[in-house]
């Protein structure tokens, strides 16, 4: 029962024998109600032909029978006294009499023949009312209906009885018993229940059978699935990938999103395969050339290099510090929705940079409304680190300016150093990236201070991208969007 196929299949199957089932039971009901309809139907026609004739002053004796055998016909009187009866009918139950024998006056002929009225009875043209055939009359209500048995000779069967009230010319009120076999109807019913019966588990078992083989073929691309990826969990090797069917199913969907699944995966621990190995790197210089620094200068303190010790501290600080805040972005840290206005924060952030080789244009119009939603703390490393790498490549001009653009802000940072190349104007947003590998780490930092600004401004639903400058060199344009 744990098996999906198992459970499809028993599931299918009991639904399609509730269904059969219910199917079968309205089949045979309407059969048997129609079967009775047709019974009730002859039973009435002889029925009321029995009575048509005793409405016509038909003397007992004399009235005709036919197909006794099929149709039994038993009349009584007022008092239930059986008066006609048929030939061969012996027993018979479900009627008002159960008797069989005519009384004898009955026998006798106690209803007169047309023709034998009183004279006193003339109405004003001198003719007989009852003399005249016709006289008597059939009920026209419908028959009364009901189950009962006969027997006809030797035979024992069922019988559908119609009930019919006929009234003779001399006003006395029969009621005639009309019977139709029901050999017919419970032959049909019996044959198609047996049907029915040897044909339903036959079918439950085709319905089940083809259940279980439908759902293996169509679960089989999920075994595979499940196979890849226990052989990926055991092997850790993220590069392997399921198998994907070429239908378009629901399966197949399944296969194409958990290889997208193991790709991010796959990127994410490689990212962070790297990110380990190059902060280990990055940490090591620093560490290094501090513990060698601290070591002279407990053998030979007139040789401690203080001002040297003191920068590769620093140095170590804010690499600890950007490692922290990655950290923090991959985290998913969200940036906060205070509203800062970057015209203001790019003047701060300026103001406190005293110690740059270079001077820093500000350009941002005046009673300008330049307000966006995040984090205040970042928006300004993101700005600074822009700052820091200008510093660093440009010749002798550095220029930030604010401005609207679009439904957005466009802080844009300027120099006019070298530039980027156009094909590493992507690959220098990665994270421990440099362009130049020959210069001293002192120069050109950890290479994280790009890929904290894109992070940042990914996070704020903007975007950082590198241009080439009208100064020659590199223009950094970060945009982020207007508050909403």
């Amino acid at each position: 029962m744990r098996s999906v196929r198992a459970r499809a299949a028993i599931g299918a199957t009991l639904v399609v024998a509730v269904a059969l089932v219910a199917a079968g039971l309205a089949v045979l009901l309407v059969l048997r109600a129609n079967l009775i309809d047709q019974a009730d139907l002859q039973a009435e026609v002889a029925a009321r032909e029995a009575a048509g004739q005793l409405a016509t002053g038909t003397p007992y004796e004399d009235v005709e029978l036919d197909d006794e055998e099929d149709h039994p016909v038993q009349v009584t009187d007022e008092e239930d006294r059986v008066v006609i009866v048929s030939k061969d009918l012996k027993a018979v139950t479900g009627t008002g009499a159960s008797g069989v024998t005519p009384v004898p006056s009955a026998s006798a002929g106690a209803t007169p023949s047309p023709g034998d009225g009183d004279d006193d009875a003339d109405d004003d043209d001198g003719d007989d009312d009852r003399s005249r055939p016709g006289r008597g009359e059939v009920s026209s209500d419908d028959p009364d209906f009901s189950d009962g048995t006969a027997t006809v000779g030797r035979t024992t069967a069922d019988y559908r009885f119609a009930a019919v009230e006929a009234t003779t010319p001399d006003g006395v009120t029969l009621t005639v018993y009309a019977g139709a076999p029901l050999a017919a109807e419970q032959e049909a019913v019996n044959t198609v229940r047996g049907a029915m019966l040897t044909g339903l588990p036959l079918l439950l078992v085709v319905v089940a059978g083809v259940t279980w083989l439908v759902t293996r073929r169509a679960l089989r691309p999920v075994e595979g699935i499940r196979r890849e990826m226990a052989a990926i969990t055991a092997s850790e090797d993220l590069a392997r990938r399921v198998p994907e069917p070429g239908s378009r199913d629901e399966i197949a969907a399944l296969a194409r999103t958990t290889n997208e699944t193991l790709t991010v995966l796959e990127a994410s621990v490689e990212r962070q395969r790297r990110f380990v190995a190059d902060a280990s790197h990055e940490l090591r210089s620093p560490i290094a050339s501090l513990r060698t620094q601290l070591e002279v200068a407990e053998a030979h303190p007139e040789l401690l290099d203080l001002p040297g010790a003191v920068a590769d501290t620093v140095r170590l600080q804010v690499l600890a510090a950007d490692l922290l805040l990655l950290a923090r972005l991959d985290a998913g840290e969200k940036p906060g929705s205070a509203t800062v206005e970057l015209g203001a924060l790019v003047r701060e952030e300026v103001s406190q940079r005293t110690g740059d080789r270079i001077p820093v244009a500000v350009e941002v119009p005046e009673g300008g409304a330049f307000e966006v939603n995040g984090s205040r703390g970042q928006l300004s490393r993101v700005i600074g680190n822009l700052l820091d790498n200008a510093q660093r490549h440009a010749d002798g001009s550095v220029a930030v300016s604010v401005a609207a653009d679009g439904r957005g802000l466009r802080v844009e940072v300027r120099d006019d150093g070298a530039g980027v190349p156009e094909e590493e104007r992507e690959r220098i947003f990665e994270r421990f990236v440099r362009l130049d590998d020959a210069r001293s780490r002192d120069d050109g930092g950890a290479g994280l201070g790009l890929a904290i600004a894109r992070d940042v401004a990914s996070r704020h639903g903007g975007t950082l991208t590198v241009h080439r400058a009208a100064e020659g060199g590199a223009a950094f344009r970060l945009w982020l969007p207007r508050p909403s």
